[in-house]
């Protein structure tokens, strides 16, 4: 596969502008806690095109590391174009919704250099395996080794319900959210590492401080669970809380906050049953209801991101979630007792979104997942 064309460089101020990028914020879709404000121009950027789903990107230092789901890494640094990362990858299970998937450089990664990807991977005849966690370390721009298997054992099914997303909380502990694999009991069995979010550290060891740490088995890794399908994870600034995106069935895409041992309330059972609720108070009156969800028809939340920095103006500490089917990124404001307000929909000339991150430099980075000429691209406002 030829590498990738780099249009712009990462920290350089912006001069080559996308034609008709400049814009102005969309309405709001019609949603819940909607607040009607007019919202600042932006000007939009492209940073890498030539893609085929750039599932994920994050940054060691200012120099951006970013993964294609068929199964290649690249890396990218200012002023420069990408290069391809050589590293013995597993066969990669890259049908339906499985591949290589998230991507997280670790806290200390400028000195360190790890990183650690979430996959699906396949067996010698091509067929699904399970979804697994490894770390690395990059070498140079264009080479990594293999350091350990962290995770293995998430389910895959037939590559539907994959999750998976990773992000930091501390320097040392790692969250992955992953998804229920299409199988109606995964979400709520601690059993199954599917339908939730799992807490390690980066050496692959399980804290004992984990909620069912003492159930032994799997359920030493569960931090939460009851979920569909976690898209998005992200850490809000100034705080210790984490956020997921998630994808509903035909309804109820949702936004919640990862509490500790808490039950979601995704419970598609007898069989695969997608009538039921996403969040399903009825059998479980405990569950967490989501802070936000699309009703119906949904969007396809994917990533999703904080923006922090005085230089979004009213947007600082604001969500951005991107949205797959949707083809745009949403953007919430987010009170001091956790409410969220949707303020409106921005980037919806890119097709489908899949990731959203704040780069060093400060501007919105997304990435783009049509199959066929996708991109990375670069938002700042005007």
């Amino acid at each position: 596969m030829p590498a990738p064309r780099f249009l712009l460089p990462i920290m350089a101020a912006l001069a080559l502008i996308v034609p008709s990028a400049a814009c102005t914020a969309a309405a709001a879709p019609a949603s819940p806690s909607v607040t009607p404000a007019a919202l600042p121009g932006y000007s939009v950027s492209r940073v890498a095109t030539g893609l085929k789903i750039p599932w994920d990107v994050t940054w060691i230092g200012s120099m951006m590391l970013f993964d294609e789901r068929p199964g290649r890494v690249w890396t990218l640094r200012p002023g420069g174009t990408p290069v391809r990362v050589n590293l013995p990858l597993p066969p990669i299970f890259a049908s339906s919704e499985g591949g290589l998937l998230g991507i997280v450089a670790d806290p200390n990664a400028v000195s360190n250099g790890y990183f650690y990807t979430c996959m699906s991977v396949a067996k010698a005849d091509g067929s699904a395996s399970d979804v697994q966690v490894w770390k690395w370390r990059l070498v140079d721009d264009a080479t990594a080794v293999k350091v350990s298997t962290l995770v293995t054992g998430i389910p895959i099914g037939y590559g539907r319900h994959n999750g998976c997303r990773l992000v930091f909380r501390s320097a040392q502990m790692l969250y992955i959210g992953t998804g229920d694999a299409a199988v109606g009991t995964n979400a709520q069995s601690l059993k199954s590492l599917g339908g939730k979010v799992l807490r390690i550290r980066s050496d692959g060891s399980i804290p004992t401080s984990n909620p069912f740490y003492r159930k032994g088995g799997k359920a030493r890794l569960v931090w939460n669970y009851g979920h569909r399908n976690i898209q998005g994870l992200a850490l809000r600034p100034g705080t210790n809380q984490l956020w997921t995106a998630e994808h509903g069935p035909d309804r109820d895409d949702e936004v919640n906050i990862v509490i500790k041992g808490r039950n979601y309330g995704w419970a598609p059972t007898p069989g695969y049953n997608e009538s039921r609720s996403m969040t399903d108070t009825k059998r479980f009156p405990k569950a967490v209801k989501a802070k936000w969800r699309s009703g119906s028809p949904t969007v396809a939340t994917s990533g999703a991101t904080f923006l922090r920095g005085s230089h979004w103006g009213s947007w600082n500490g604001a969500l951005a979630v991107a949205e797959l089917k949707g083809q745009g990124i949403l953007v919430f404001s987010v009170s001091a007792k956790n409410k969220l307000s949707l303020r409106g929909e921005i980037a919806t000339s890119y097709g489908r979104i899949r990731s959203v991150h704040q780069g060093p430099d400060g501007a919105l980075y997304f990435t783009t997942s049509n199959g066929t000429g996708d991109g990375i691209y670069r938002l700042v406002l005007n």
